[in-house]
């Protein structure tokens, strides 16, 4: 397995951590081919329930842009394809998936717990959805399915951080726990998904599943956006504006502390 995530066993369950802390555990492309042959190898080996784990302090910043200068309008469009399509294998995944976040949940990291079946928030844990700033139509539906239209539309429109408590009531977070109370909840929703044979599991998931079908459209909504000309200098654009705002954010601190 990729040194980008590391994978343990723990009975029926099968916990898959994101092991790049010092980059937030953000989403390079080793990061989502080592995710996507960790999904192919649970389906093959039957496992009941994945969970999704971020080493460190944060589950998942978002997109890896720390080669941004050095890549182009074609990369870009590759790369989301390819963390689209991890999405939709989470979204659609034959096994329950759980995520298990804390610390910052932005961007695709968001969209990734979002894809999760069951979505688990440690107390601290803060969640936004930033990319529509740079263009990209990317998990939109699937967070209206945990959420409801009006307020994914809001949250994706404004890019504002929510904090867990609020994740909660609109939907996008299923509990809230301490990190005294992770290894229980683990334990719990184990003895839950080995309930069931995989096969019975599996075909209860397709029953109840929303909008699956539409996988092949989340995808074609994510090209269209992607491909519109001047898409790099769009994300240029946006990370020197947040930038900005830190960095006003950080002056502000500091005159109110003097």
């Amino acid at each position: 397995m990729s040194e980008a995530v590391s994978v343990a066993d723990h009975g029926a369950r099968r916990e898959v951590t994101l092991t790049r802390p010092a980059r937030g555990n953000a989403l390079a492309d080793e990061t989502v081919g080592a995710l996507t042959a960790a999904l192919t190898e649970a389906e093959r080996d039957g496992v009941r329930l994945l969970v999704l784990r971020g080493e460190g302090r944060n589950f998942c910043t978002g997109f890896d842009l720390s080669d941004l200068a050095e890549t182009d309008d074609a990369a870009l469009l590759a790369r989301f394809v390819r963390i689209e399509m991890l999405l939709a294998r989470v979204w659609t995944a034959p096994f329950q998936t759980l995520a298990l976040a804390q610390g910052r949940v932005f961007g695709a990291g968001a969209d990734l717990f979002a894809a999760c079946g069951r979505r688990m928030a440690i107390e601290g844990a803060r969640f936004s959805f930033p990319g529509a700033a740079f263009g990209l139509v990317l998990g939109s539906r699937r967070l209206a399915v945990r959420t409801g239209p009006e307020a994914a539309m809001e949250l994706i429109a404004s890019g504002r951080e929510i904090d867990a408590e609020r994740a909660r009531s609109l939907g996008l977070v299923s509990r809230v726990i301490g990190e005294d109370e992770v290894e229980a909840m683990l334990e719990e929703e184990t003895a839950c998904a080995g309930r069931l044979d995989s096969a019975t599991a599996a075909g209860i998931r397709g029953a109840l599943a929303e909008h699956t079908g539409l996988v092949d459209a989340d995808l074609a909504n994510l090209v269209r956006s992607a491909v519109r000309p001047g898409l790099k200098d769009r994300i240029t654009a946006y990370r020197e504006r947040a930038r900005a705002a830190a960095a006003s954010r950080a002056e502000g601190r500091a005159r109110a502390a003097d």
